[in-house]
């Protein structure tokens, strides 16, 4: 093709074929026609070498090593292998570089795998002892050989070379160090310099000083000889040869080099940091196949070490009570970040306290901490204002019959105070009006995906702990709300529909790079903002009761909770920049006397947040705010009736609130004492007057709390003529139709039933009737105890004026139902 191409140039010259210039031509394609052998033998001894080096050079496994958000070590496992291997870590310590090529190989920078110099000077060595004294290997063949882990001769050494030169090639020098600094042996089962320098110092390796780095640098040169905690002289004098090295390198000064020869030599390894076990069991069950097993967590290592010393500390004592366990995590709000991870107290060595459960992932009953949510999601839907009366009377709704914690009743409570006093009777009368199928789509948007049975499964006791969730989750939750608050004023009042999401403690997870923004969010920011206010409200616990007292102490929006029969104690808190979360109880889910989420959780919430530095509070979103009148005694919408009006701003919703049901119309005589009708009073002789009437069964209770004005009596000669349209006398328990099982007492005999009733007039007397049979009368205080069998029941009252009421009700056979 040349000759051809040449011909086709200088066409004068084609014709001349003895010309010097053709001949030549003519001599090189015969050359080559009889030496393509040559040529195809030399391609192919070129590719293979090009691919003779490994794509990955080392295939051995590695420790799972979990560090904080800085870098620094939490927790190390050992290697499947049994091998202290961390993973490839391509940063090299300054120290260690300039230790490695000083005493293994001084031309590392210049040469190309191969040290001429050095292998001629260790051939010399060799013949002169007649026997292998050095192998002349450079760091780049010693990485190979350290890779390829076969026996040690001749032939060995001529395929290292090849492929030293190869990786010197494919890799920066930068790159083969860090090659050799990863997978060195430092003696026992101890692979690479970061392993060495937790196992034998106790710290990271850019902290080591001259001396310490010098004794590891030499070890991988003969590490079952040289090796810490036995043949000490030997490493000492093998590490002082090597400072003097340095010395004269003009690498450290000669004090230096002094003080790093009074550096005491590594003794036995030492144990490796375990600050975040639980953590890293997390990560090790997450990992997916070929994923590194090195893993940066968001986690602050002072502030876990600061977590876990205070789990610790109240488990000391709370372990008396039979309490083994307890969990602590701390978020960041803005971005989900998990900066404490306490997944239980950590005494592996004794099985009995079940510390290798990780509580933070484990499923448990929530107790009260999800009536926030609630609170917040009726006034977003405008079903109640902040401080809406909400009744708190003996309860029970087919069949279920819920109870405050103190075994009291209120008989009326504003939402905002039954939230802070974490009521559980109000809890359940609000779901039942917001309705637990809402609630529960609602707590899965918010990200609860524990829920895993049908709405109708959990029912309204879904409020007071009836699911199970998990620490992880219910955390992820508030801050997802925490973080919907605070973006509101960032982004002028438009909701970032990338605030809803889960918990994160990975350093390198995905941000979004933008914030999608939206006119509504999953809830308003205004009812989140009054869940948090009214959260705030609860008494703390011990010596944080009266933080108000100091400007010091910090604003925090907490909730606790309980769980049936004593088996979970809950504590959560939140403020614009963290939420903490608290679980208190035991592994295997054994309940114990006194454990309460307020006196067991809770002073544990508080502890954790000394150790935070908190900034403002929450700024109230006016923007998402409207001004309504509202009723001072009852915090419904006012009515033309009220006579005591505040002016509130309450969320958008709140706007189509209900009017205040409570404030009626009474018609009382000119002397004020006695309600009139027209029928028994003219007209221009009668006062009107606003009143606040609550029904009996809710004025019952509430009298006895509150400064409450009772009805006056009507008129005597009224009586003939008053309408039974307000009756004047209720049954609080039984409600109708209730279904009550009497459990059996020590004797063998049914108990008691306390059946509870009121009535306006407390001097007013009531004849109680069970199945027409008369039981006796009241005055005052109505109630009166019976021992129905079971069956169906009527309980008929009377009063002295004729007044009557007759309500149904079951009693259940227990062999039977």
């Amino acid at each position: 093709m040349l000759i051809n191409q040449f011909r086709e140039g200088f066409p004068e010259l084609a014709t001349k074929s003895k010309h010097p210039a053709m001949m030549q031509l003519e001599s090189i394609k015969q050359w080559c026609k009889k030496r393509k052998w040559l040529l195809a033998i030399l391609a192919i001894l070129l590719v293979a070498y090009y691919f003779c080096l490994p794509k990955k050079l080392f295939n051995t496994p590695t420790s799972y090593v979990l560090e904080d958000a800085n870098g620094d070590l939490l927790n190390a496992g050992i290697a499947s292998d049994g091998q202290w291997r961390f993973p490839f870590n391509e940063h090299v310590p300054e120290k260690f570089e300039k230790c490695i090529i000083a005493y293994e190989d001084k031309r590392f920078r210049y040469h190309w795998g191969l040290d001429p110099i050095a292998i001629v000077r260790a051939l010399k060595q060799n013949i002169q002892g007649k026997k292998v004294m050095s192998g002349g290997s450079t760091i780049t063949m010693q990485v190979i050989r350290l890779s390829r882990n076969q026996p040690r001769n001749i032939w060995q050494k001529i395929i290292e070379g090849v492929l030293a030169t190869r990786l010197e090639f494919a890799a920066s020098k930068k790159k083969i160090l860090a090659l050799y600094a990863s997978n060195a042996p430092f003696g026992g089962n101890v692979i690479g310099l970061e392993a060495a320098a937790w196992r034998y110092y106790g710290r990271k390796a850019d902290l080591l000083s001259w001396g310490e780095m010098a004794a590891l640098a030499v070890l991988p040169n003969n590490p079952a000889m040289v090796h810490p905690g036995r043949n000490r002289q030997t490493l000492l004098a093998k590490r002082n040869r090597l400072l003097d090295k340095l010395c004269s390198q003009k690498t450290i000064d000669s004090l230096t080099c002094q003080l790093s020869k009074l550096e005491p030599l590594p003794d036995q390894p030492l144990a490796l940091p375990q600050d975040a076990p639980h953590l890293m069991d997390l990560f090790h069950k997450q990992i997916r196949k070929g994923e590194p097993t090195r893993l940066r967590s968001t986690v602050i290592a002072s502030l876990q070490r600061s977590a876990s010393a205070i789990v610790e500390r109240f488990h000391s004592s709370y372990k008396a009570n039979g309490i083994n366990n307890a969990a602590v995590l701390v978020l960041d709000v803005e971005t989900g970040n998990t900066l404490a991870y306490v997944g239980n107290i950590y005494h592996p060595a004794d099985s009995e306290l079940e510390s290798h459960v990780d509580i933070i992932q484990s499923r448990r009953s929530p107790g009260s901490t999800l009536k926030p949510v609630l609170y917040a999601a009726m006034l977003n839907d405008g079903l109640i204002l902040p401080h809406t009366l909400i009744p708190d009377i003996p309860t029970q709704i087919a069949g279920y019959a819920p109870q405050n914690f103190d075994l009291g009743f209120d008989g009326a409570v504003p939402a905002s105070r039954a939230l802070a006093r974490s009521l559980n009777i109000p809890a359940v009368r609000m779901l039942q009006q917001y309705r637990y199928e809402r609630f529960y789509t609602l707590l899965k948007k918010l990200g609860i995906t524990t829920l895993d049975k049908p709405a109708d499964h959990y029912g309204l006791s879904l409020i007071l702990g009836g699911a199970e969730t998990t620490l992880w989750e219910m955390c992820g939750m508030y801050a997802s709300m925490a973080r919907t608050l605070v973006h509101i004023q960032q982004y002028n009042g438009k909701y970032d529909l990338d605030d809803i999401h889960p918990p994160n403690y990975r350093h390198d997870a995905e941000q979004p790079d933008e914030h999608e923004l939206s006119n509504a969010g999953v809830l308003d920011a205004g009812s989140l903002w009054y869940a948090f206010e009214a959260m705030t409200e609860g008494m703390r616990p011990g010596e944080e009761l009266l933080w108000q007292q100091f400007s010091s102490s910090q604003r925090i929006a907490w909730k606790t909770g309980t769980s049936f029969g004593f088996r979970d104690g809950w504590a959560i808190g939140v403020t614009p920049q963290y939420v903490v979360g608290v679980w208190v109880g035991n592994a295997d889910g054994e309940g114990r006397p006194g454990l309460i989420g307020v006196s067991t959780a809770a002073p544990i919430l508080f502890d954790v947040f000394r150790q935070l530095k908190t900034g403002s509070w929450f700024v109230p979103p006016y923007a998402q705010l409207r001004k309504v009148e509202v009723c001072a005694k009852s915090g419904y919408r006012a009515s033309e009736l009220c006579d005591d009006v505040d002016t509130l701003m309450v969320p958008a919703a709140g706007i189509r609130a209900g009017v205040c049901p409570f404030h009626q119309l009474v018609h009382l005589d000119r002397t004020g004492h006695y309600r009139v009708t027209e029928a028994c009073e003219s007209p221009q002789f009668m006062q009107h007057k606003s009143w606040f009437i609550l029904p009996p069964s809710q004025e019952f209770y509430y009298r006895n709390k509150n400064t409450y004005l009772p009805l006056p009596p009507y008129k005597p000669e009224c009586l003939p003529y008053v309408g039974l349209d307000k009756a004047p006398m209720e049954l609080i328990y039984p409600r109708p139709n209730a279904r009550i099982y009497i459990p059996i007492e020590i004797d063998g005999q049914p108990g008691q039933t306390i059946f509870t009733a009121t009535h306006r007039n407390t001097s007013m007397k009531i004849f109680w009737h069970l199945d027409n049979k008369f039981m006796g009368a009241t005055t005052e205080f109505h109630q009166m105890a019976f021992h129905p069998l079971p069956g169906r029941h009527i309980i008929t009252l009377v009063d002295e004026n004729g007044e009557r009421i007759e309500q149904s009700f079951e009693i259940l056979n227990k062999e039977k139902d």
